[in-house]
């Protein structure tokens, strides 16, 4: 595309942009009028001076009134951001006051646990040593020989005659 051409096509893409540039500002200016027209009704102020006065008088009057609530307003504001602050600072201070307790172990039994957690209306009792079985200790009575004389048997296992003698002695 030769250079001429580029610059022709450049030319027709701003005049039509600005073509709707125009249109859409002409469209904004009377959307807008027509907004006024709905919405905010003709100012209709009266002929005389006198008249013109006295609605000065009123607005005025309107205006005190708006101002002072406005005062009330902000005054009730201020009140009550300072009572906010002043509790923030109490809440502050209690937390710091007052320190959690260090609890304790308890020491209980099975059957004091289950009545905190079942309450005092259910007695459970459990013994949990009623299901166990009793095994009797087998008592080794160890014979006479055995017994003997200690440092015969520590003779008789020293060197290697000795262990051997307890590997058979043993299978």
């Amino acid at each position: 595309m030769t250079s001429s051409r580029r610059y022709h096509l450049k030319s027709l893409l701003l005049s039509i942009a600005a073509g709707l540039l125009e249109a859409e500002a002409k469209q904004l200016a009377t959307d807008k009028e027509n907004y006024m027209n709905e919405h905010c009704p003709s100012l209709s102020l009266p002929g005389s001076l006198q008249e013109l006065q006295e609605l000065c008088k009123k607005l005025n009057q309107t205006i005190d009134k708006v101002d002072e609530e406005r005062y009330d307003m902000e005054t009730k504001v201020a009140k009550t951001d300072k009572e906010i602050e002043d509790l923030k600072i109490k809440v502050v201070d209690l937390k710091g006051k007052f320190k959690k307790p260090v609890l304790r172990k308890v020491r209980m039994s099975a059957d004091q646990m289950l009545q905190a957690l079942l309450g005092s209306k259910h007695k459970v009792s459990l013994d949990l040593r009623a299901n166990l079985k009793q095994v009797k200790k087998e008592v080794k009575e160890e014979s006479a020989e055995q017994v003997g004389d200690w440092r015969k048997n520590i003779e008789d296992k020293a060197g290697m005659d000795g262990r051997k003698k307890m590997f058979e002695s043993e299978a």
